[in-house]
């Protein structure tokens, strides 16, 4: 079957060039892979061979790179918020922020700002609470937020404020690591988050600036609103050296990045609505807006600084802010801003998404986007020509078949995971998850805090499960996705399958009870089950898909014929994540029980990159 898989790829890629066209050959791959799964199952006797490798071409979408010098926005359409990039030589890289997932702190490049893939994590582990570890799985909202990387004199540099515990820092002499342990610099009674650092080659003098909230504010500061204080670091960026100077305050004002340009310093710091007193972060309200201001200061680095706004909503996202990125610059000298569009008013089940705009100076001020209204505040656009010409197109990584000893960059655990109970080498070929004993709900264990409250199914067993592996989905118009599960393994009280997940979570799996038998189970966000047929065969492709926010659900026993199984179902953001797309187990009595996946493959509305594509 596999030569005829190839075949018929080749010959319909050479005879289309639509975009409806592309749509078409991706679906045919993706029916004739899943149809032709036992197939080539059966025509296998020993699974270390190597996989038949299917070859799948570039593709477009509703989103990112078009195919024709064009980019359509946002273009990186999924949960990659908080984002801070810097340019090394021809190479632009970003960090995002996420929280309780492990490995934390992503990392993707860049060589034209518009497509992007994963090349690594920063904090391999969240490995300075225990609250992060399996075994507790209570840090949900916390540990990885907003940071800053910078390169400086061949090393490169991670920051990031834990609301809990503090200023971190962490280093690597190569962007994909090893990367330290992280090195904690001030305390969390000082400072809330978004650190911004800046070298000053110059001067020889290193600064970082920091939101400290209300933490070191008194009673003299009469202005509403956090306070933003510039501390000056040791040379090497690892040491606080003074108290801190308060440059700026302003209600909501976080997420600072630092810039000296053509004589000026820069700070660019994303705010909430100023005159609007109703307006709280994190309040879904019409009136909740959030923009773009620019510090701008000739005389220092502490100022004095004139404000201007330079970002704000506009046509093409009228209901979403835009605001909180960074500055970059294309080897031709025109400049770019990369911003994320926030939670406010309409909350896509998404994510954060990236949005670039480019950036146009007028009297030493940016405008960021184009100025739709005429009155010398930028908006975002919708499509614009690209930065860089001439590199193929690609995304962060989707599919995968398990054949790596190293899991793929992008999957992330629900909290640290229980390491002796995950294998990619014990059945090669397959990922290996082992089911934990589901952990105690008591108030040490599980979500606590935060957006995380138990009136939303949070006191449910799911979020107390170990070992929860996921990645983001893409996009918010359509999306596929399927894998094959095999469930010899199972022992009595284990729960196993696919999962959903987000601000709610939905799964489909199979159940095997006390008795030994296995039941399909379809699972909602507050653990309301809806129990199908029983489960005889070892063999089980589970397969999700959604139409905007709208989820479903089928399930096969020969790969070739799906049938719906439990109710449709909204997927949402919220507890400050997107939707993702993963696999989950648990046991409810014991430490007994395994499945393994053989391949996950996800087909959505948007760039992917040509790949091989090996399964069985």
């Amino acid at each position: 079957m596999v030569p005829v898989f190839v075949y018929i790829e080749v010959v319909i890629v050479m005879k289309c060039h639509s975009y409806m066209m592309y749509k078409l050959i991706n679906l045919i791959l993706m029916l004739l892979l899943v149809g032709c799964t036992a197939e080539i199952e059966s025509s296998v006797v020993d699974k270390t061979d190597v996989k038949p490798t299917l070859m799948i071409p570039a593709k477009t979408g509703s989103f990112g790179d078009q195919g024709d010098g064009t980019y359509i926005n946002p273009i990186l359409n999924a949960d990659y918020p908080d984002s801070d990039i810097e340019q090394v030589g021809d190479t632009y890289y970003m960090i995002t922020s996420k929280q309780h997932m492990s490995p934390g702190m992503p990392i993707l490049e860049s060589k034209d700002m518009v497509n992007w893939r994963n090349v690594g994590h920063a904090f391999p582990s969240l490995s300075w609470a225990p609250e992060y570890n399996w075994n507790r799985m209570n840090g949900y909202s916390f540990g990885v937020w907003a940071g800053d990387i910078a390169y400086h004199e061949g090393l490169w540099y991670v920051y990031q404020i834990d609301y809990q515990h503090g200023l971190m820092v962490t280093t690597a002499k190569d962007i994909r690591g090893p990367w330290s342990e992280p090195l904690m610099m001030l305390s969390k009674k000082d400072v809330l988050d978004d650190p911004a650092v800046y070298w000053d080659y110059e001067t020889r003098k290193a600064y970082i600036l920091i939101n400290t909230g209300l933490k070191q504010k008194g009673p003299e500061n009469t202005i509403e609103g956090n306070e933003n204080r510039i501390y000056e670091m040791s040379w090497d960026g690892t040491k606080i050296l003074d108290e801190g100077e308060l440059v700026y305050t302003g209600l909501g004002a976080e997420a600072a990045k630092v810039y000296k340009i053509n004589g000026y310093w820069y700070i660019f710091m994303a705010q909430w609505t100023m005159d609007d007193k109703s307006t709280k972060p994190g309040v879904k309200n019409p009136k909740n807006d959030r923009k773009q201001l620019v510090l701008r200061s000739k005389e220092s680095i502490y100022g004095p600084y004139e404000v201007r706004i330079v970002l704000e909503k506009g046509s093409v996202f009228n209901d979403r802010s835009a605001s909180q990125g960074s500055l970059m610059q294309a080897p031709d000298g025109s400049w770019w801003y990369m911003h994320q569009l926030i939670q406010n008013d309409d909350i896509p089940f998404q994510g954060r998404p990236q949005v670039l705009e480019p950036v146009t100076w007028v009297d030493g001020w940016p405008i960021i986007g184009i100025d739709e209204d005429g009155d010398g505040i930028g908006e975002p656009v919708w499509r614009y020509k690209k930065p860089i010409d001439g590199y193929p197109i690609t995304a962060p990584n989707s599919d995968d078949n398990f054949s790596s000893e190293i899991l793929g960059l992008q999957w992330e655990w629900n909290h640290n995971p229980r390491n002796t109970h995950w294998s990619l080498t014990e059945r090669s070929g397959w990922l290996r998850l082992k089911a934990s004993k589901i952990l105690p709900a008591n108030p040490r264990h599980g979500p606590q805090n935060n957006e995380w409250t138990n009136d939303d199914g949070s006191d449910t067993a799911f979020w107390r499960a170990s070992n929860t592996l996921s990645q983001r989905i893409m996009g918010i118009t359509t999306g596929t996705a399927v894998a094959k599960f095999n469930l010899s393994g199972m022992r009595p009280n284990q729960l196993a399958g696919f999962v959903r997940y987000g601000g709610v979570y939905n799964l489909l799996g199979v159940h095997m009870t006390e008795d030994g038998k296995k039941h399909l189970f379809y699972m909602n966000t507050f653990a309301e089950k809806v129990v199908g047929p029983e489960v005889i065969a070892d063999e089980l492709f589970i397969r999700t898909s959604n139409v905007r926010d709208n989820g479903t659900y089928e399930y096969s026993f020969d790969g070739k014929a799906f049938k719906a199984f439990g109710p449709s179902f909204k997927i949402e953001f919220g507890k400050w994540t997107g939707d993702r797309l993963g696999f989950f187990t648990w046991n409810e009595k014991e430490d007994a029980g395994y499945i393994d996946v053989d391949w996950f493959i996800y087909d959505y509305d948007g760039p992917k990159a040509a790949r091989e594509l090996s399964v069985n």
